[in-house]
């Protein structure tokens, strides 16, 4: 029988440190629990809650968290369950000499995470090496290639669909030297640790950054070329343009270094969150007639509400 937690703070389970209580609370820790508990009723499903603000109201239904976490590696193939943390599969692949996803370290969260987020770093993301995920689609188990998951920049088609809740991915790494794999993966590590340093309660970086080829030309003429990296602009350079460094609500702050850093000081609330960012966007949308797009995900709030502020989103 399922054991649901009642009215379980989802402050606790998101590093925002932010958001008020779930009505019903359950981890998954197998394909067979979460497949009993989705059949049972409306729920809501949610990775390492490291990409997720959560309404102060919290939610008012059954939120749950699949927690299968085995890693298996064999050759150059690696099957990872989501529930693994991503940090976990990076560590694995390094320890196996496997070159890949090692610029992913540091990165908080879930491997299913990654794979709904086609989570990335440094020029990589995890679709490169993703050959198979397996996803539950209501109550039928299904199985996607690479092409047949429309991985895009910060996009798949598990995000567009959110009823398909990733179960596993497979990937096919790159034989390399361990000892090299970890000493590169160190130093990426220490920078953004430096950036993010693990105890702040943040989401990371809350825009996407901008495909250079997609800006409209006059907003692609005001970019200085080394501002572009990869074929990205960083949404920070447009923050920075309109003085978002250090600017507060309450205990809710954007990073004096960092334009695309919003962290929680203390108590903030999810509503003084939605106050930045709607701030940021409209000073962007002003200075550029450019509307960033969140990478943060919402949860517990309207449709209406969310949908005004991710208006281009997917």
């Amino acid at each position: 029988m399922l054991s649901f937690q009642e009215n379980e703070p989802l402050d606790r389970h998101t590093r925002f440190g932010i958001g008020g209580p779930a009505r019903y609370y359950l981890e998954c820790p197998s394909e067979t629990c979460l497949a009993e508990a989705l059949a049972a009723g409306d729920a809501i499903v949610i990775g390492g809650g490291t990409n997720l603000l959560v309404a102060d109201d919290g939610v008012d239904g059954t939120v749950l968290r699949y927690t299968a976490n085995s890693i298996e590696v064999s050759g150059t193939h690696v099957r990872a369950e989501a529930g693994a943390d991503l940090q976990a599969l990076v560590d694995a692949t390094i320890a196996a000499g496997l070159s890949g996803i090692h610029t992913m370290t540091g990165i908080p969260g879930s491997v299913g995470g990654a794979v709904y987020g086609n989570a990335g770093a440094y020029g990589h993301s995890i679709c490169e090496w993703v050959t198979a995920v397996r996803f539950l689609d209501g109550g039928r188990v299904r199985s996607f290639g690479n092409a047949e998951c429309d991985f895009r920049y910060r996009e798949s088609a598990f995000k567009a669909n959110k009823r398909w809740i990733v179960l596993d991915c497979e990937l096919d790494l790159v034989p390399a030297d361990a000892a090299e794999l970890r000493a590169a993966a160190d130093r990426i590590r220490a920078i953004r640790d430096e950036k993010y340093p693990p105890s702040m309660k943040c989401a990371g970086s809350i825009f996407k950054n901008l495909l250079f080829p997609e800006l409209a030309p006059r907003v692609a003429a005001r970019v200085p070329p080394a501002v572009i990296r990869e074929g990205k602009v960083p949404s920070a350079w447009f923050l920075e343009q309109v003085g978002a460094k250090g600017i507060r609500n309450g205990d809710i702050r954007v990073a004096d270094y960092h334009a695309n850093l919003i962290y929680n000081a203390g108590n903030g609330t999810a509503a003084q969150v939605r106050a930045i960012i709607d701030d940021l966007k409209a000073r962007v949308l002003s200075e550029f007639d450019l509307m960033l797009e969140e990478e943060v995900q919402y949860l517990g709030f309207s449709r209406e509400a969310v949908a005004s502020r991710q208006a281009i989103s997917r």
